[in-house]
């Protein structure tokens, strides 16, 4: 944090992605009703993710970041949170089964509502409008009511993010997350897909594993980590006067500043640029912080950027996430890696393959399951080539059988695009495909291990 950093201080530098609100009064109203709010999260909940992603630095456990593209109003409800938990967990034990290693479970959920465009404008039919930027900031409907931005829109955005987070905690804490629930996370619409056998297989196996457990005396009952998982937030930290407002100061270590609207949030591939706001607000809180790599991001600017945003080389502090494309990812990631090993930097490297993979087919915005893959496959070949932890991936996915990714096993075809696309914003990954996609990398994971065990078996 630079000596005159402040929750403010970002105020006083250039900004790139701000909704043009018609009245500041208002806005400046907004923003004080909400430093008057409780956190929606912990200081300590922050630490706490932060040395998991420590771990993950050293390459002793995976980062699993995921959610929705941009959460709604309209769809916020009880069964869409629950479903998307249960296909989160069912992701998080395939991994964790396959790697033998603690998966970092971090949802995009709960704060998840601002969306950087290419374009601040958006034309249909001759008219032109206002880009929609997400539900905290203006409505999807294209009309010129629904597209002013409105500051009153965050504190539904508050109390949206506030809700949702207690039923998480509810799920997480409460007994939903009990291993022995591991064949009733199972989505009906998943049932009957190549992915649904291969999770029973290895659910029956855990169920066999905790009948065992139980004859030994040893149960959820008695033991907190069979019963209860640590489950994380994050967010893009886009508005950055939504952000400022639930900054706080936490008095148990010695007055660092905390942002309370997610346990994580990261810094877009569009607002990264090292003399701006939004590096500048990011810097100052002790957060674990993301950060988006897209294909313009060169070795020497990124490391500029990690000076500036993990000056003390903490593990945990910094994700790096990469998001280049299945075509670009050989051209740029190795660059990047060998600027950072050679610099001793401490990072997370998490992959995104979601970002650089988005086509347009049949009018729809899409992301073809294949490239997914591939850019996915690349990560980790490029890692393993290194010597270096691909300690993570980062998606869109939901709980919900939407049609708005193609391919698949059980695969949405272009035509189906139009059968359930619900998304606000980019496609997500469904269920079914989110699991496909957990395999893969839990095969990857299994022959790390392994590799792993080899080595040390070696060496004695």
């Amino acid at each position: 944090m630079g000596a005159n950093w402040t929750p403010s201080s970002w105020r006083n530098l250039p900004i790139e992605q701000v909704p043009d609100y018609p009245d500041p009064n208002a806005v400046r109203d907004t923003e004080d009703r909400l430093k008057s709010f409780p956190p929606l999260v912990f200081a300590g909940e922050a630490r706490k993710l932060k040395q998991s992603l420590g771990e993950v630095a050293k390459g002793r456990g995976f980062l699993l970041q995921g959610g929705d593209c941009a959460e709604s109003f309209a769809e916020h409800g009880a069964d869409n949170i629950r479903d998307f938990f249960r296909a989160f967990l069912q992701m998080a034990v395939v991994l964790t089964f396959a790697g033998s290693k603690p998966v970092v479970k971090v949802g995009r959920i709960a704060g998840q509502f601002a969306k950087p465009r290419s374009s601040s404008n958006e034309t249909k039919n001759g008219k032109t409008l206002p880009s929609y930027r997400g539900d905290i900031i203006n409505g999807i409907d294209f009309d010129e009511v629904s597209r002013i931005p409105s500051p009153d829109r965050q504190i539904e955005a508050y109390r949206q993010s506030a809700a949702t987070l207690n039923l998480l905690r509810a799920f997480a804490q409460g007994g939903y997350a009990n291993l022995d629930n591991v064949h009733q996370w199972m989505l009906g619409f998943v049932s009957g897909s190549p992915e649904a056998a291969r999770y029973s297989q290895i659910a029956d196996r855990i169920t066999e594993t905790m009948e065992f457990m139980r004859a030994i005396g040893i149960s959820g009952e008695n033991h907190r980590s069979l019963r209860e998982t640590d489950f994380y937030t994050s967010h893009e930290a886009l508005l950055l006067g939504y952000e400022e407002a639930l900054t706080r100061q936490d008095s148990t270590s010695h007055g660092d500043w905390y942002a309370t609207s997610g346990h994580m949030i990261w810094i877009g591939d569009r607002t990264r640029q090292e003399d701006h706001a939004h590096v500048e607000y990011c810097s100052g809180i002790k957060n674990p912080i993301g950060l988006k790599c897209g294909p313009s991001m060169e070795a020497d600017g990124l490391l500029r950027l990690i000076d500036k945003l993990n000056p003390k080389n903490e593990a945990g502090r910094l994700t790096l996430i990469t998001r280049f494309g299945h075509e670009k990812v050989e051209k740029h990631l190795p660059a990047l890696i060998d600027a950072v090993e050679k610099e001793g930097r401490t990072v997370v490297w998490s992959c995104d393959p979601m970002h650089g993979n988005t086509i347009s087919q049949n009018s729809y915005k899409t992301r073809p399951f294949e490239r997914i893959l591939a850019e996915v496959e690349a990560f980790f070949a490029i890692h393993n080539a290194k010597g270096t932890h691909p300690g993570g991936i980062h998606i869109e996915m939901t709980g919900k059988d939407v049609t708005e990714c193609i391919g698949g096993a059980r695969p949405v075809l272009p035509e189906n695009l139009s059968d359930r696309y619900h998304t606000h914003c980019d496609p997500r990954l469904n269920a079914n495909q989110a699991l496909e996609l957990a395999f893969l990398v839990a095969e990857h994971l299994k022959s790390d291990a392994n590799d792993a065990a080899a080595k040390r078996e070696a060496a004695e």
